[in-house]
């Protein structure tokens, strides 16, 4: 069992200054639990000592010691890289900066691509009002709200106008993504975070934009400064998280992990699934939230990376095997439900 209770015990480095809280909002934000702990947490002495001189990384060494303390906020991003596959253990430094440079021109190229459709994309401005209507016809009275750009003529492309419909969806879920992190205040981030789910729609017009995607993407665009290397990041993830977003006019993405969920809360805490059955919530539709953003949403942006960083150097070092994962020490039933949700959560990020 990994433990992630003992990590959020008093004492430690006090890591929040790395991501700042609105002032306003600090009363409203699930305190930060996680700490950082010599000995423990993957520092960065420890991140550089793991290299050979020509850049193999020693993966075994780094996942033991995320499991055993988590990631230290200052080398969060390159590390991530790694968690996430976007980069070979034994690939070289030079191999590495050849494959970086590459697919950071795909990406500025893809970015051109979209720009030529709509002139907003890379201008540091997003769109929060609808730009055509549904027959693709221009909607004038948009112009204003949408920083002077319009649509001039109608679209008649499908997939094209599938994708000029949700980006205002897209631009009105920014506005919301992690709105109490300092980071954020800036209009120039949340462009950023609105270009890449921008892009990544466009290039994935089967599975489109589903509300939810913005969390998944919001922590690349914080911890790698380059936006192409945070689209990487946020690509590799959703090769895994993809299929939770898939949802049909019968059935949801994530509905797997839901009867999984289930069956483990029947098995570890019968009465609390008897329970939840007397109040009709025994398909768990609470739970579609935390288990498609991975509770973002419910902890602490540093401890949810925690928890992220738990789930993902697991399934990286021990392949398919299930885990328990104890977030917090407190009652007897936050143990069972966090457990449970973490089981399904690991589950929620394997290929």
């Amino acid at each position: 069992m990994i433990c992630c209770g003992y990590m959020w015990k008093s004492g430690g480095e006090d890591l929040q200054g790395f991501y700042p809280v609105r002032s306003e909002c600090v009363a409203d934000v699930p305190r930060t639990r996680f700490k950082s702990r010599a000995g423990k947490t993957l520092s960065a002495r420890r991140w550089h000592a793991a290299f050979t001189e020509d850049g193999h990384l020693d993966m075994e060494r780094v996942l033991r010691r995320i499991q055993r303390g988590g990631i230290h906020p200052s080398i969060k991003g390159e590390v991530w890289e790694f968690l996430l596959g976007g980069y070979d253990p034994d690939s070289t430094f030079e191999e590495r900066n050849i494959l970086r440079n590459h697919r950071r021109e795909q990406y500025y190229a893809w970015k051109e691509e979209c720009r030529q459709m709509v002139p907003l994309i890379g201008s540091g401005k997003f769109v929060t009002m609808a730009v055509v209507a549904e027959d693709g016809q221009p909607l004038e009275e948009s112009s204003v709200e949408n920083q002077g750009w319009l649509v001039k003529t109608a679209i008649t492309d499908k997939r094209l106008l599938q994708w000029m419909l949700v980006l205002s969806q897209i631009g009105l879920d920014v506005v919301r993504t992690d709105r109490y992190l300092s980071f954020y205040e800036n209009e120039s981030n949340q462009a950023r975070l609105w270009d890449i789910l921008s892009i990544y729609t466009w290039l994935n017009p089967d599975i489109g934009y589903v509300q939810g995607m913005n969390d998944i993407c919001s922590p690349m665009i914080i911890l790698l400064e380059d936006e192409a290397d945070a689209f990487w990041c946020f690509e590799r993830a959703m090769r895994r998280l993809r299929e939770n977003f898939r949802t049909t006019a019968t059935s949801m993405g994530v509905q797997t992990q839901l009867g999984m969920l289930s069956q483990v809360i029947k098995t570890v805490d019968p009465r609390l699934h008897q329970h939840l059955e007397d109040l009709d919530g025994g398909e768990y539709l609470f739970a579609i939230r935390m288990l498609m953003v991975l509770f973002r949403r419910e902890f602490s942006f540093l401890d949810a990376l925690y928890l992220w960083e738990n789930f993902v150097s697991a399934d990286v070092g021990y392949g398919v095997q299930s885990k328990l994962v104890c977030i917090i020490r407190e009652t007897r039933e936050q143990r069972q439900l966090l457990r449970t949700g973490s089981k399904v959560t690991e589950e929620v990020w394997k290929v």
